[in-house]
């Protein structure tokens, strides 16, 4: 009996240890399952936080992009493919290449004055020869016909083993608009510099301008004490006469453009009748040129609302070009009415104007033929008129058929 009660309690002391035991361990699998939850807990957590960032990032990337209006795009220089991401270019004529387009696909949309640079940029960086691709191209636009301006840059990203790149990472963007802007500054850059060359040359001439009529006065005045033969005093006195009206037309034409520059000259507004104007302009200087100045006035009377002295320089200025050209033939000043504005216009037969000088002949200093007297003032003084007065001016010829110059002004 008391055999079989000891055996009852070792037993039941084995059997309590063994539980004791089972209860450890599985109070010890709890706390790693409850440890392992925690880390898994905030590894995920962390991911949750890099997505976040990664959507944020990809949310200020996208912004950057579509800020830039740039297009983003790929090349795999073992395929020889290129392939675009994004595209936030402007304009809805942009072209896009399909995923995985050939290089030498892609490079036939430029144009041909282009190809070749653009190719040999493109496969020097595949080869890695270069490290960075940058170029501006003219590309073929969506629309027939028609082209833009684009700039692209593109970097290597990644390399083999060998170091030969594996993808080339670019970034393209349409500057249309600086391309013209720098066009427009070397127009303006160009003209400049050709102002400046005529300045020089005009200054240059105006001291010969000047003197040739000042020298023949002073001269002719000298001897006129000295002449007896009345014959022969009055052709002293006829040629200091001209040469004072070249003297007044010269320092007068400097005194015009001086006035327009200066914004000092008022227009004073006016009815004038043409008809005895275009009669007293043409008897004032037929007797300095050989060729009949003619007069077309299709109207017993001619009223227009102008500025009379402002019309009268910008006639004077047209006849004097037109006798200064012309040896032979005729000169005709007339106009017509051309709704509800007055086309005045002088015509010569002489030399002519080619075609790439008759937007030229109206900037200052501008002279076509240097051997021929004159200051190059006049027809820029007419065009500052004409624009004062609110008409448009043009010219009509052909080189050794004579010239038509035209004013364009509003009868009221």
């Amino acid at each position: 009996m008391a055999e079989s009660i000891l055996f009852i309690t070792v037993r039941s002391s084995a059997l309590i240890f063994l539980l004791w035991i089972v209860g450890g361990m599985i109070f010890i699998a709890l706390l790693a399952m409850i440890y392992r939850q925690v880390v898994q807990r905030r590894q995920l957590e962390k991911e949750l936080k890099e997505i976040e960032k990664m959507l944020q990032t990809n949310v200020e990337y996208e912004f950057v992009l579509k800020a830039m209006r740039l297009a983003t795009w790929h090349v795999e220089p073992n395929m020889r493919s290129v392939s675009f991401d994004n595209d936030f270019r402007e304009s809805n004529d942009n072209y896009t290449p399909e995923a995985g387009t050939n290089i030498d696909d892609w490079i036939k949309h430029l144009l041909p004055s282009d190809q070749s640079r653009v190719k040999k940029a493109l496969d020097d960086i595949c080869k890695g020869k270069t490290d960075i691709f940058y170029q501006q191209y003219q590309v073929k636009s969506a629309i027939p016909g028609k082209t833009y301006w684009e700039e692209s840059y593109a970097t290597i990203v990644d390399r083999d083993s060998d170091g030969a790149p594996t993808k080339i990472v670019g970034a393209s963007m349409r500057v249309d608009e600086r391309k013209e802007m720098e066009s427009a500054l070397i127009l303006a850059r160009n003209k400049a510099e050709e102002s400046d060359r005529l300045k020089t040359a005009f200054l240059a001439n105006m001291g010969h301008e000047i003197r040739t009529p000042l020298n023949a006065i002073v001269g002719f005045a000298d001897l006129l004490p000295v002449v007896q033969d009345e014959n022969d005093r009055n052709q002293i006195i006829s040629e200091i006469q001209q040469n004072n009206q070249k003297l007044l037309r010269i320092v007068g034409g400097l005194v015009s453009m001086a006035e327009i520059e200066a914004g000092a000259r008022s227009l004073a507004m006016a009815a004038v009748d043409l008809n005895p104007m275009f009669k007293e302009i043409a008897e004032f200087y037929q007797p300095s040129t050989d060729v009949p100045i003619i007069t077309h006035m299709p109207q017993e009377e001619m009223l227009v609302h102008t500025d009379q002295a402002v019309l009268r320089e910008i006639v004077d200025n047209l006849i004097q070009n037109a006798i200064k050209f012309t040896t032979n033939g005729t000169i005709t000043l007339g106009y017509d009415i051309n709704g509800d504005q007055i086309r005045i216009w002088v015509s010569d037969t002489g030399k002519g104007i080619a075609k790439q000088d008759q937007e030229r002949i109206f900037e200052r200093f501008v002279k076509l033929d240097e051997f021929v007297p004159g200051t190059g003032l006049g027809l820029s003084v007419v065009k500052s008129h004409v624009m004062n007065l609110g008409g448009t001016l043009g010219v009509e010829s052909e080189l050794g058929e004579g010239a038509k110059f035209w004013v364009l002004l509003p009868l009221k």
